[in-house]
């Protein structure tokens, strides 16, 4: 199930080379950096590199059939999003999953802030932002990938720009950069890869949505405490089973 670091040489392929048809599915109608992020991101998040593993450059340039500069790149990327970490003459590595108090500050904060900036954002929603939150929120309902993991990684990304844009549009900066420092959903996605965990929550997101464009403020509040308390409830037995 993991992806274990390769020691093999392998050379570099030219940047505009074809990502092989032998790999995991990647998504063809995006920029190549973008594939290969893509598909890093739906790894990492679906436990096929898992949590502490050495990731190989050379290695997922010859599983992917490209270079390794959108390689880097990616786990760059990766890295600023608290996925990767990046260990000076050692190279990049998964991140180990949250500790179980980490797991419980996560879930404390997202309690106390996310249904704060989501009453404030319903009083401050504009036309044009109702038509923006409601384009990504129907984003999430589209049918993905035929790649479990694609998709799965996919949902993860959009699930953390849904609740990014609630936090922006709060308009409270403090409380967004507080927010945006936990890194909470790639974390949270990886403990449980299930197609429940997509499903339940974009029902929850109908209800924030809902509040959202009627700009009703306690609505908003009371459905994004719902949503984070029915996400804790969803992780929780998974985090137990690791422990």
């Amino acid at each position: 199930m993991y992806y274990e670091d390769g020691n093999e040489p392998v050379g570099e392929t030219p940047v505009n080379a074809p990502l092989s048809s032998a790999t995991d599915s990647i998504p063809r109608n995006l920029p190549l950096g973008e594939q290969v992020y893509e598909t890093l991101l739906s790894q990492l998040i679906s436990l096929k590199i898992g949590p502490g593993s050495r990731i190989s450059i050379d290695s997922l340039s010859r599983e992917l059939n490209v270079s390794q500069t959108p390689i880097r790149a990616a786990l760059i990327r990766l890295e600023s999003e608290g996925l990767v970490i990046k260990v000076h003459n050692i190279g990049y590595s998964a991140a180990p999953m949250p500790s179980r108090q980490r797991f419980e500050e996560i879930y404390d904060m997202r309690e106390l802030l996310e249904p704060y900036m989501a009453s404030r954002a319903a009083l401050q929603i504009s036309d044009s932002d109702v038509q923006e939150l409601t384009a990504l929120s129907n984003a999430m309902k589209i049918p993905a990938e035929t790649d479990a993991r694609l998709a799965y990684g996919k949902f993860a990304k959009l699930d953390a720009q849904f609740h990014a844009w609630i936090a922006e549009h709060g308009n409270n900066h403090m409380a967004q950069e507080a927010l945006s420092r936990l890194h909470a959903h790639v974390h949270l996605f990886r403990l449980r890869f299930h197609s429940r965990v997509t499903e339940e929550a974009i029902q929850e997101h109908d209800a924030i949505v809902s509040a959202l464009i009627a700009r009703n403020p306690d609505q908003a509040a009371a459905a994004m405490k719902i949503h984070i308390s029915k996400s804790r409830a969803r992780m929780e037995p998974f985090f137990e089973m690791m422990e």
